[in-house]
């Protein structure tokens, strides 16, 4: 059983055609990769009339992906059940953490690779422990881009059982 309700939010510099939306396709057949574009701000307004759609998703953020499914998790926490995310650019002056928000509760895998040099690993991990309650950190061997990473998780298990183990 594949969950339906699927949400992958891309890079900055990528598109909703980029390897990890196509590699994801593959697998999940109904999953939503829309191409979003401008700022931040600009981005947000793309992306919330297809988020509103339904009730529950479970999103997959790279990168500037990663910040965007952060903040759609932290004002609609009920809309979401899981999240991954890949290498996410939760770092300032992007994201600041607001000690007023409690914990993000939500089921989530972030991915981050030890060679990324585009969002440093030492600056993303403080943060993200304190901004979710319901973490699996994973730290890899790869760069930003996480091209070998995606094509190792093994996608079913994690979306659909929560877990990152086989079988």
């Amino acid at each position: 059983m594949k969950p339906e309700k699927i949400l992958f939010l891309h890079g900055y510099e990528s598109s909703g055609k980029g390897f990890k939306a196509e590699f994801l396709r593959q697998i999940f057949s109904k999953i939503q990769t829309p191409t979003l574009t401008g700022d931040l701000s600009a981005r947000m307004e793309q992306i919330l009339p297809l988020f509103l759609e339904h009730e529950r998703w479970v999103i997959i953020g790279s990168s500037y992906g990663g910040l965007m499914a952060t903040l759609l998790a932290q004002k609609y926490p009920s809309r979401i059940s899981r999240l991954v995310l890949l290498a996410p650019a939760l770092i300032p002056p992007l994201f600041t953490p607001d000690p007023s928000l409690s914990p993000i509760d939500i089921p989530t895998d972030i991915f981050h690779g030890l060679n990324d040099d585009v969002v440093p690993l030492e600056t993303v991990k403080p943060i993200v422990k304190k901004i979710f309650s319901n973490l699996e950190y994973h730290i890899v061997d790869d760069d930003h881009r996480l091209h070998s990473t995606t094509r190792q998780i093994p996608w079913e298990n994690l979306l659909v059982n929560n877990t990152i183990n086989q079988g």
